[in-house]
């Protein structure tokens, strides 16, 4: 009799647990596990807020042949139990779970007044709630971003390519991610849509229709939009699993729970050796991948590789008619080279588009989407945690794209 195939829960449907959940089909008996019946083109949300793209995919273009898919939330990982409960009442056995949630809008309690009137974007259901608030607005109010990190900026260009009043607030410098030269096109391109940059300011309270800054001014604001910082879910944390201060897993470099080899992680939930990648889709499909090859090492006994991802640089869209590309080492450090326009704007719509791409690809195909390598190296922990790659602020890059 032929031995029953391992079964794999995969926690949220995502880029990371999406790809994963595809590629270990191969082998394995997959359900994944996400509060939502579609996959959410994350990287498109400033745009699906302001109506100027779609934001949701189907999952049965996205994942492997026989993956079920269910809908629901997990409330709870028992793991000497492996098994997962959920919001509905359930519960879910596993051999291995692929641990892949994601990440969210950072807690906002601590400024008073934005959890009641500022309108995040880091999920389907803010950017649908923004979305609304938008479509009552006159074209002559203003809008305030607060955050200059990618998301912030590219919000912020959408916006004002429609002609609306925008002002862009931030703590520190305007897009701390990026090099002088890539900071400079983007400026200009913020200058030509009439973007009011307010630089090193702190707000410390919002309001229905105004903004307070650390200075004691009084800004008007008819609607405030929250893109300074993340957060990730407490699923991990509230489990009685490892994690670091932030709440990410603490993974090895093979991506397994320092605590439970059955228990793998992948994207921005997930902390490798206590350091973290940068979180965006171009970090979460390899880590995906590699995350589903753990489980798939570890079914046929063998040992699992470590972690290897490469990266190219950042893409900024700056509205449907620019954008800034800045190039980085594959370790992720900024090289001096950047360009601005509409081919920068192509290149950063040609990123979005391929890493759908490899989401379809794998899920026809599992095991054919190859990794870009030749960036991550474990000895050099210490090295890239001091380095200039890891040196942005937490509003910096947080919630980005092609990153």
């Amino acid at each position: 009799m032929s031995q029953p195939r391992p079964r794999v829960v995969v926690i949220g449907g995502g880029y990371a647990g999406t790809v994963a959940a595809s590629r270990v089909s191969r082998k394995a008996a997959v359900t994944v596990i996400n509060p939502r019946p579609h996959f959410v083109e994350r990287t498109r949300l400033h745009q699906f807020a302001v109506g100027n793209h779609p934001a949701c995919g189907d999952y049965r273009k996205l994942l492997g042949k026989g993956t079920e898919l269910l809908v629901d939330t997990v409330t709870r990982i028992e793991s000497p139990a492996r098994t997962v409960h959920l919001a509905t009442g359930g519960s879910v056995g596993y051999d291995y779970l692929i641990y892949a949630v994601g990440s969210t809008a950072t807690r906002r309690a601590t400024v008073p007044g934005v959890e009641q009137f500022a309108f995040p974007i880091a999920e389907f259901e803010h950017a649908e709630r923004f979305r609304q608030a938008l479509s009552t607005l006159d074209n002559d109010a203003v809008i305030t971003v607060v955050g200059a990190g990618l998301t912030g900026l590219e919000t912020a260009g959408e916006l004002a390519e429609q002609g609306r009043r925008v002002r862009l607030v931030c703590s520190g410098v305007m897009g701390p991610a990026l090099t002088e030269k890539a900071r400079r096109a983007t400026y200009e391109r913020l200058s030509n849509l009439h973007v009011e940059v307010i630089e090193n300011a702190r707000v410390v309270r919002v309001g229905p229709d105004e903004l307070a800054l650390e200075d004691d001014s009084v800004l008007p604001s008819a609607v405030t939009v929250w893109t300074a910082g993340f957060g990730v879910p407490e699923l991990a944390r509230a489990s009685g699993v490892s994690t670091d201060t932030l709440g990410r897993i603490l993974i090895d470099e093979t991506l397994t729970s320092i605590d439970d080899d059955r228990v793998i992680a992948a994207g921005d939930c997930a902390a490798p050796s206590g350091d973290p990648v940068r979180m965006a889709c171009q970090s979460a499909l390899p880590m995906g991948l590699t995350a589903a090859d753990t489980v798939l090492s570890r079914i046929a006994g063998e040992e699992p590789a470590t972690l290897d991802l490469g990266f190219n640089g950042i893409g900024i869209s700056l509205g449907r008619r620019s954008g800034v590309v800045q190039f980085h080492e594959r370790d992720d450090t900024p090289k001096d080279r950047a360009f601005a326009g509409r081919i920068a704007l192509s290149v950063k719509d040609l990123g979005l588009k391929a890493a759908m791409a490899g989401l379809r690809v794998e899920a026809l195909r599992p095991g054919t989407v190859a990794l870009l390598r030749g960036g991550r190296h474990p000895s050099d922990t210490a090295a890239r945690t001091a380095g200039p790659a890891h040196a942005a602020t937490e509003e910096s890059t947080r919630f980005s794209d092609t990153r």
